[in-house]
């Protein structure tokens, strides 16, 4: 925000002075963070129940003479914006200010700490307590307010529905007590595992958001149910898939407890260890082919926003090279590129009684913010983003990649491992080939990051020296002969056989963009011929139609 709109913002503020969505500090730099945790949650329950979009915690102004004093909390900006991890890790579900600005007043410097409303349906703790405003004071939130919006949603709410009949007794034990270690873990800095296996169980699971007084929702028989109980939940299919397509096909289909058996879905994943041959290096970098936080975190995420109501499954596809997560619903308040960048917590859920349940029980680390733990880990291994496709009404597919895509791409992420998410987002939108702004591609050519003109950049193959040999190249050049061999050999241990439509399918994409088609064909060609001579392979097809297979 300009500072124009910053003093704009400040004068109406101080208009309307203090008020149950507005609070006043001078703040000195030893101001308390628990104190700025209560009043966090104090004001985004009032905004909530009052129906505006954020709440306002202002320091630098002098709560009674209503003027600029100025502050000296947090000068140093890295230190000032640490503030929002640690308010994510206290605050319950784990949001943060939507944002810290600094304005330079004319009479000190003035902090303007932006805070969203609490989502609809679902009130904001701090440390495991509620807080309000009474007029200017700071108060515990009242049952009747929790209450207030927590049927915000209830009653539209399908995940909230108490099921007729159903028991306790209709939940899996091994998913319970797994629940209670996962909402130990959770609280760890408060409570112990002993503790929290002491409750009764009824007490645990209104406090772990699964039941409601003690009776049995659709929420808990989805995580917590026995595969038994299923059947309480019909019309409603209750089931998540695991599909393998390739020259292999299978499939499985896995019901509740979903705290479970999400886990046991991952584990029929086929994750074997890659490897990346950084620039002008000889020993490769290992990697799994998935990372098993950001699987849990895309099905989990399917799990929270499915819509149950249309009677659909939430299907994980496996194809050789990436897995296709699908659930039921349109994308749920607003767009994926929104919580990319880790700045917007949404303000609804579909589910939202469910997906605070998740929360309770760690299956949703960072509620609103796991989009961007899963771009940040495909970067973190020097794969491919994710991308999304909404293309299909009624439905939202996610891609994660599983292998190389370009090996530029890939060992440019090696070498610079402090690249911003922002940068690495138009390096990857290069290698699929997709546009990007004109002022990303100053700052990418400017670095050295990309070649090419518009519209055909690509990521450029040299980002370690410039100036190398020719020797350096040819060396390099067989590394990556190399790469692709690996490539080649690990699918056919896994398969046990390919046609060269199959091996053209697994390698011609991952080539240099440098050759055209005839230079990829006859790359694969050469590659067959000096892999089937060192006898790591064999043709047991004929000439017009090869099948190779790997040698005895």
């Amino acid at each position: 925000m300009e500072q124009s709109a910053l003093t704009q913002l400040l004068t109406e503020l101080t208009a309307t002075w203090e008020n149950e969505v507005v609070e006043f500090k001078q703040a000195g730099n030893d101001y308390s963070t628990d104190d700025i945790g209560k009043y966090f949650s104090a004001l985004a329950n009032e905004a909530n129940l009052r129906g505006v979009d954020a709440g306002w915690l202002v320091f630098g102004v002098n709560n009674r003479s209503r003027t600029v004093v100025g502050t000296d909390y947090r000068r140093e900006a890295e230190h000032l914006h640490q503030l929002k991890m640690q308010i994510t890790q206290n605050a319950e579900p784990r949001i943060s200010f939507r944002d810290i600005h600094e304005l330079a007043h004319a009479h000190g410097r003035v902090l303007l700490f932006e805070i969203p409303a609490a989502p609809q349906g679902i009130p904001i703790a701090w440390k495991g307590h509620y807080y309000a405003r009474a007029g200017e004071s700071l108060t515990s939130l009242s049952l009747d307010k929790q209450d207030g919006i927590r049927q915000q949603t209830l009653a539209q709410d399908w995940s909230a529905q108490v099921v007729a009949d159903a028991t306790l007794a209709d939940l899996d034990e091994t998913a319970v007590r797994k629940a209670r270690e996962s909402f130990a873990a959770k609280y760890a800095n408060r409570l112990s595992l002993d503790d929290v296996l002491d409750w009764p169980l009824a007490s645990f699971l209104d406090r772990a958001r699964v039941t409601q007084e003690g009776r049995v929702t659709r929420a808990a028989l989805l995580l917590l149910g026995n595969a038994e109980s299923a059947y309480r939940l019909s019309p409603h299919p209750a089931q998540l898939t695991w599909s393998l397509e390739g020259p292999e096909r299978a499939y499985e289909h896995f019901g509740p407890p979903f705290l479970l058996n999400s886990t046991r879905l991952y584990q029929r994943i086929r994750n074997i260890q890659l490897r990346i041959l950084p620039q002008d290096q000889l020993v490769p970098v290992e990697i799994p082919k998935y990372d098993q936080r950001v699987v849990l975190e895309a099905l989990h995420n399917c799990i929270a926003h499915q819509d149950y109501r249309r009677n659909g499954r939430v299907v994980v596809v496996e194809q050789p090279d990436k897995l296709i997560f699908e659930n039921e619903g349109d994308f749920f308040e607003g767009l994926p590129e929104d919580y990319i960048q880790n700045t917007r917590p949404p303000r609804r859920y579909r589910n939202p009684f469910l997906a605070q349940a998740m929360a309770e029980l760690n299956m949703i680390d960072t509620m609103g913010y796991g989009i961007h733990d899963m771009y940040r880990g495909q970067a973190r291994r020097y794969f491919p983003m994710p991308d999304y496709d909404l293309s299909e009404p009624g439905a939202v597919r996610m891609t994660i990649y599983g292998g190389v895509m370009d090996l530029a791409y890939s060992r440019l992420l090696i070498q610079k491992t402090d690249l911003p998410l922002m940068d690495v987002l138009a390096l990857d939108r290069v290698q699929k080939k997709l546009a990007i702004p004109d002022d990303a591609a100053g700052r990418l050519r400017k670095a050295g990051l990309i070649e090419g003109r518009k519209p055909n950049y690509f990521v450029s193959a040299s980002v370690a020296d410039a100036t190398a040999s020719k020797a350096d190249y040819i060396r390099t050049r067989a590394q990556d002969d190399e790469f692709y061999a690996k490539l080649l050999t690990d699918y056919l241990e896994k398969f046990g056989k390919a046609s060269r439509g199959e091996i053209n399918k697994l390698l011609l994409g991952k080539l240099s963009d440098a050759l055209n088609d005839t230079q990829k064909d006859n790359k694969v060609a050469n590659l067959l011929t000096n892999l089937r001579r060192k006898g790591r392979i064999h043709n047991t097809g004929s000439r017009g139609h090869p099948v190779w297979r790997l040698a005895e």
